[in-house]
């Protein structure tokens, strides 16, 4: 069994009002992706993501993209211990 990573993902560009959160569940869905994302105050958007090493790569393969109608100026990553988040969910 591969080991269970956590990274936490900030996006910034034209990522809020373009449907980015709701494209990122579906995503993470798809991918097996656990955890959650957020829109945040800054208009930046805000996700923690909690897989293996494959599926969180395919994963900020997706964050550098994201939805067609978005437009990715930055995404950042920080790991940290995971948290064992039982689904991915949007957060408002």
């Amino acid at each position: 069994m591969e080991a269970k990573l956590l990274y936490r993902i900030h996006v910034t560009g034209r990522v809020q009002g373009v449907g980015f959160r709701w494209s990122a569940s579906y995503e993470a869905k798809r991918l097996g992706i656990r955890g959650y994302v957020k829109n945040l105050p800054d208009g930046t958007v805000f996700i923690e993501a909690e897989g293996n090493q494959e599926q969180l790569n395919d994963f900020l393969g997706w964050c550098n993209r994201g939805p067609g109608i978005g437009l990715v100026r930055d995404v950042s990553v920080e790991s940290g211990p995971p948290f064992n988040y039982t689904d991915f969910r949007i957060e408002h």
